[in-house]
């Protein structure tokens, strides 16, 4: 092995950091506390200013005219739910969510955690204008709930980790699914038609073969487009392009292995180089490992992990700190007394609880089993974190409201929730 160059003990502490699974969750947080910090500043002018600065998209008659913020709403959070898809088709193929008996219960205890919340909301806001928020405290954080299980500490069985990841997987399910349904505006028939034939050419290309990234994400632009001209979410477009990807490889685990050996002898073979540079022979070997490692790929995967590292580091925080400013005034506690923050804060922190662990519960009375290893405290610590619903929450929270003071009053809500659902999650797992 050669020596590490200068600028691999650079990059080095950075990937290292960037690779540790709660650090999106870290990265996420400063984004917020930076969003609250500039907006209660001397310069919250100046965040105002930037979410509005437009940018225009188009030729002709044909041009797409949005701010900054919905830029980064509409646009950069369809690359968020195109992962998220990415997600559920890998868990519902190979993971967490392909068995009956591994899915049911997660599922089940998501739907626990989305129902309640929305009936402590709806309880608290009916009759009201605000009514057509339910859907705010239904979603988990997956980014902050799985950061705030690792600081809980070591001890935690990886299987309560599986536990969590698929109950917010499903979670992340049902809230696309509120999402479509709920939460797109009146709908052109045109544009939509248009999006779900470009869906069915995608869906083509896979059961034709067709393995190029490239076609796959320059389709599913253009149906993010039309349905962003349809008045369905576009975000939906995402998670609807993610199930179009092959996840299939186009040779076998076996034969992958039998030919990498064969080729590595050939490597071997050829006479050594003292050379910076290999031969020709030695280069023709190494394009047959690649085109072979590809072909042992599935494009699912390998768009999944190189996007992922965008949406945890670059989307997700972009989009706290355009949807987080919030002003926190010395009437602050007071400014909670309203319907909207309280139904929001009770469904996440109270409701995410009852629902989660209720649906467990009933789940285990019926025959189901615990995660492996796990006890009754630690679910009562997941139940808690579940109650974390910062990124889906805003996102739904600006769908349901057009009136600004109820998006802020919704945020409020969602920002103490998350904190005290954090902190008391945090709490009951260290002491489990």
């Amino acid at each position: 092995m050669r020596p590490s160059s200068p600028i691999d003990k650079i990059t080095a502490p950075v990937n290292k950091f960037i690779h540790q699974e709660h650090t999106s969750g870290i990265v996420l947080f400063i984004s917020v506390l930076v969003a609250i910090i500039w907006v209660n500043s001397p310069f919250e002018y100046l965040y105002h200013q930037l979410w509005d600065i437009h940018f225009s998209l188009g030729f002709g008659n044909h041009i797409l005219d949005h701010s900054l913020h919905l830029w980064i709403n509409d646009g950069l959070m369809a690359v968020f739910f195109f992962v998220i898809g990415l997600e559920l088709k890998r868990e519902f193929m190979a993971g967490e969510l392909s068995t009956i008996k591994k899915a049911s219960l997660p599922m089940v205890a998501a739907l626990g955690g989305m129902l309640v919340p929305a009936l402590i909301y709806f309880i608290i806001n009916k009759g009201a204008a605000s009514e057509h928020g339910w859907g705010i405290p239904m979603a988990t954080d997956i980014a902050f709930a799985l950061a705030l299980l690792s600081i809980a500490g070591k001890h935690i069985p990886s299987s309560v980790k599986v536990f969590l990841s698929a109950l917010a997987v499903a979670d992340d399910l049902g809230a696309v699914l509120v999402i479509a349904i709920f939460y797109s505006s009146h709908i052109a028939l045109a544009p939509l038609t248009i999006g779900v034939w470009l869906l069915v050419v995608l869906l083509i290309g896979n059961k034709m073969g067709i393995r190029s990234i490239a076609f796959y994400l320059i389709v599913g632009f253009a149906v993010w487009v039309a349905f962003l001209l349809s008045g369905v979410h576009a975000t939906i477009a995402g998670v609807l392009v993610a199930f179009t990807i092959p996840a299939r490889t186009r040779i076998n685990e076996k034969n992958y292995a039998d030919s990498l050996r064969k080729l590595l002898f050939d490597f071997e073979k050829v006479i050594p180089n003292n050379s910076t540079l290999t031969t020709p022979e030695q280069h023709d070997t190494i394009e047959k490992i690649k085109k072979l490692s590809t072909e042992a790929e599935t494009p699912l995967q390998k768009v999944e992990f190189a996007l992922h590292p965008w949406v945890a580091f670059v989307v997700m925080p972009l989009f706290a700190l355009a949807n987080a400013g919030i002003v926190i005034g010395p009437h602050f506690f007071s400014s909670l007394v309203n319907p909207v923050s309280m139904g929001v804060a009770a469904g996440l922190l109270a409701g995410k609880f009852i629902g989660v662990l209720l649906a467990t519960w009933l789940m285990v009375k019926f025959g189901a089993a615990l995660p492996a290893q796990s006890t009754w405290k630690q679910i009562v610590g997941v139940a808690l974190l579940a109650g974390v619903g910062f990124t889906m929450s805003l996102f739904i929270s600006g769908l349901a409201f057009t009136d600004t003071e109820m998006v802020d009053q919704a945020k409020y809500g969602i920002l103490l929730a998350s904190l005290l659902a954090g902190v008391l999650g945090v709490v009951v797992l260290k002491r489990s």
